[in-house]
């Protein structure tokens, strides 16, 4: 079976949840009255929730570099996090967190799998975030009930990643210990993971030093709350009377839209949990998908320019980045 055919069946199930999603949003919308209410938003106002994309990102760069224990510059995390998630947006299996981990590594000289923990712990605490605010919005909707379990059962299994993971970090040893008493009866292991492991168990060490993880969750806090002001902005554009209230639904509804699988970019999957979400609020759902699909158009335009930047500097494109990634995995 070729290379080809392989990634087509495994990019098949995802595709199929964004096709049915986006067949829906096609049946529900009124195109029309969509288009009458990009007309008539206030583009002063989406103006302003441009900028704070863009300071979202510089927020979001800064809380994976105080994951890093500051070892690598600031721009060069800037660049590496926009590169992410502008390979995210257009390279399927999430190859962008691969991605930004691969490019931070060559230009920080720090070890791919001592970046990669960082990742993963900054993803796990996302959907705490998510869950959580997913959780806090369900108080002022009336007919979303169900997805109160939604919440609560992802935010308890993040929680409890979260406590596996930092047992792993607070007994490095014996975790070492297991895998080289495995690794002498089945040789592969050693051949898979063994510098990896060590690495990897490194990187987790933000987990174990209390001072350092609180001044994480200070940044991650302070840029969901830029997100919060930023979703708000762009629906007050469009429903004047928007409450900033409804933005804890409707952003955690955004955050597992994104995380459910998808085509490259969460296509489909993202723009049904935005409209969906603000439409249990508003009732309009032609219009809750104009502030879906400017939010959509902002996760592009903030990761395009400081992606595009960041490629530019490193004499690289999107294709090659992708190649060398495949190159990279095998």
């Amino acid at each position: 079976m070729t290379e080809l055919s392989k990634n087509a069946k495994r990019i098949l199930p995802s595709a199929l949840i964004s096709v049915a999603l986006i067949s829906a949003i096609l049946y529900f919308v009124d195109f029309k009255t969509m288009w009458a209410s990009i007309q008539r938003a206030d583009y002063r106002i989406l103006a302003g929730s441009a900028v704070l994309s863009f300071i979202w990102m510089f927020f979001r760069a800064k809380v994976w570099q105080t994951l890093l224990r500051d070892k690598p510059k600031y721009i060069d995390t800037l660049f590496a996090a926009s590169e992410g998630y502008l390979l995210n947006a257009f390279l399927p299996f999430r190859l962008g967190e691969l991605g930004r981990a691969f490019l931070l590594s060559r230009k920080s000289g720090i070890a791919f799998s001592e970046i990669l923990p960082t990742i993963v712990i900054e993803r796990v605490v996302d959907l705490i975030f998510s869950a959580s605010f997913l959780i806090v919005g369900l108080t002022y909707v009336s007919s979303a009930e169900g997805s109160a379990r939604i919440g609560y059962v992802v935010g308890a299994l993040m929680i409890l990643g979260l406590v596996a993971l930092y047992v792993l970090a607070r007994n490095r040893q014996w975790a070492l210990g297991v895998f080289h008493k495995l690794a002498s009866r089945w040789n592969f292991l050693q051949k898979f993971g063994g510098d990896f492991l060590e690495s990897f168990l490194d990187g987790l060490a933000a987990l174990t030093d209390g001072w350092l993880f609180l001044r994480f969750l200070f940044w991650m806090t302070l840029d969901w709350f830029v997100a919060l002001w930023a979703y708000h902005l762009i629906t007050l554009a469009f429903f004047p009377d928007a409450q900033l209230t409804w933005m804890f639904f409707v952003l955690g509804a955004a955050a597992f839209g994104g995380a459910i699988p998808a085509l490259p970019g969460a296509v489909g999957t993202f723009e049904g949990a935005v409209s969906a979400a603000l439409y249990l609020f508003t009732k309009d759902q032609s219009t809750s998908l104009a502030v879906a699909l400017t939010a959509r158009l902002y996760n592009y335009l903030n990761s395009g320019v400081l992606g595009g930047i960041g490629l530019a500097r490193e004499g690289e494109t999107l294709s090659g980045v992708y190649q060398q990634l495949i190159k990279f995995r095998k």
